[in-house]
């Protein structure tokens, strides 16, 4: 049993992002940006998390500027003049508080929003499927990819001009990059598609290199992957720590300073055939195969796991021994904590402090406001 937290509050340096200690905000959408524009309400939160102790946050989905690029209508953008102006009042708010942040920048694809939402313009997607034999939407041609490109990289280059310390791109469950990854949903037989994992990492790549150019080499970049998709829970893009290496190494050769692996419960092995019940998680695996800082995340601090709580399931604080036992290996170098921060802004000072008695647990009627 680890004797101490220590290892949580060590500190990291990744190129120009210095971080006090390991724990990162995960990011959550929470759809509180009317009309795209984040207001005095989400910078107050932003900023709570950051005197709470948090060492990184990272913003919930922000979408770069494509039509149809988001899902829910309150999604905050990150182009226009206001909702960029409302993101530097954010960023300024952390910042006073001590914290350093990235948004999360993103293309939702052709998925469906939880309210039944429609945008006013197509959904876009690779193949112009939302998952196997189920098409929505419209198919990308070569100048919405170098569109889509473009705008990627301007939002990663307005977020450095605002002073953003790093930016993550979602490249995860089931959104347009994954869509790109995922066999199911990408069926192009251009430079876009084709039969390898590796080959459909191209898109992704494409976007990193852009991003790299238009932030420079010393601004991290992070990128958010998953094996599992909205579309269906038990898809795994990488069923070999070979495909895995397909998979990422290219992002990381493209530019990416930062794997954020997904999962739904961290502590779940990602190859178990191979180093048992107890082995690498997804984040252990990337780091092992690519040399890529990692974060891990999913169900931390927390007795359910997340995608549960939106169907209005709650859950208990929980203790978080193994979290400490798997950082102690170095299996993995920073851990996002995500619901557990909604119920408690100041999760990680009370962690470090000792006082995990007064953590409370997580209620799903907490997502109503944004506190």
């Amino acid at each position: 049993m680890p004797s101490s937290t220590d290892i949580l509050f060590e500190p990291l340096r990744v190129k120009s992002l210095a971080l006090p200690n390991r724990i990162v905000m995960a990011p959550m959408t929470r759809t509180f940006a009317p009309e795209g524009v984040p207001g005095s309400s989400n910078a107050a939160y932003y900023r709570r998390r950051a005197e709470g102790g948090v060492g990184l946050i990272l913003s919930e989905g922000t979408v770069v500027n494509r039509p149809s690029s988001r899902n829910e209508p309150a999604i905050p953008f990150f182009h226009g003049d206001a909702a960029l102006g409302g993101w530097k009042t954010v960023i300024d708010e952390v910042h006073r508080a001590g914290g350093r942040m990235g948004p999360q920048l993103w293309h939702t694809g052709s998925t469906v929003g939880m309210s039944g939402w429609e945008p006013a313009s197509p959904v876009e997607s690779p193949s112009g499927l939302l998952a196997p034999d189920k098409p929505r939407g419209v198919e990308m041609s070569d100048e919405a990819i170098a569109d889509t490109i473009a705008a990627f990289a301007r939002a990663a280059a307005d977020a450095k001009r605002l002073g953003f310390d790093t930016i993550e791109i979602h490249g995860a469950h089931g959104y347009l990059i994954d869509e790109f990854f995922w066999s199911g949903t990408n069926r192009r037989d251009d430079r876009w598609g084709g039969a390898s994992i590796k080959d459909r990492s191209g898109f992704a790549a494409e976007v990193v290199r852009a991003i790299r150019a238009a932030v420079g080499e010393d601004f991290p970049i992070i990128l958010r992957v998953s094996q599992w998709k909205q579309q269906d829970y038990s898809v795994r893009l990488a069923e070999t720590p070979q495909l895995m290496a397909d998979w990422l190494q290219p992002l990381v050769d493209a530019g990416v300073d930062i794997l954020h692996c997904s999962q739904r419960r961290f502590w779940e092995p990602e190859f178990p055939d191979i180093d048992g019940e107890e082995g690498l998680n997804f984040a252990g695996w990337a780091k092992k195969l690519t040399g890529a800082v990692t974060i891990s995340v999913g169900s931390v601090g927390l007795s359910g796991e997340f995608l549960k709580a939106f169907a209005g399931e709650s859950s208990t604080s929980v203790g978080i021994d193994t979290l400490l036992t798997r950082m102690e290996r170095r299996e993995f170098d920073l851990i996002a904590v995500g619901r557990a921060l909604i119920s408690n802004p100041d999760w990680a000072n009370k962690v470090r402090e000792g006082d995990t008695a007064n953590l409370k647990g997580f209620s799903a009627g907490e997502l109503a406001a944004l506190v």
